[in-house]
């Protein structure tokens, strides 16, 4: 084969490539697009509350247990010694 031939070949082959590449993206797009319009995202129920409400706290209690603390502390300053 000549060397012509093969550069010919190869210009063909990467048209053909990046034309289908660009039809298929369009094409998911298009899709996407479509699928966005006719399928609208939930509305979360945090939003249809009155702008004017304060949300509440709930009171924080302070009895937690001091072995769990310590077991906590001594992770973290574990965790914080080996990095």
């Amino acid at each position: 084969m000549d060397i012509t031939t093969l550069l010919f070949e190869a210009g063909n082959l990467m048209l053909v490539g990046m034309i289908s590449v660009f039809l298929f993206l369009g094409l998911l797009v298009i899709v996407v697009q479509t699928t966005a319009k006719y399928c609208p995202a939930d509305i979360p129920p945090a939003a249809t509350k009155k702008p004017n409400q304060q949300p509440t706290q709930q009171p924080v209690s302070n009895t937690l247990d001091p072995k769990l603390i310590a077991a906590i502390t001594s992770a973290v300053q574990q965790y914080r010694d080996n990095k």
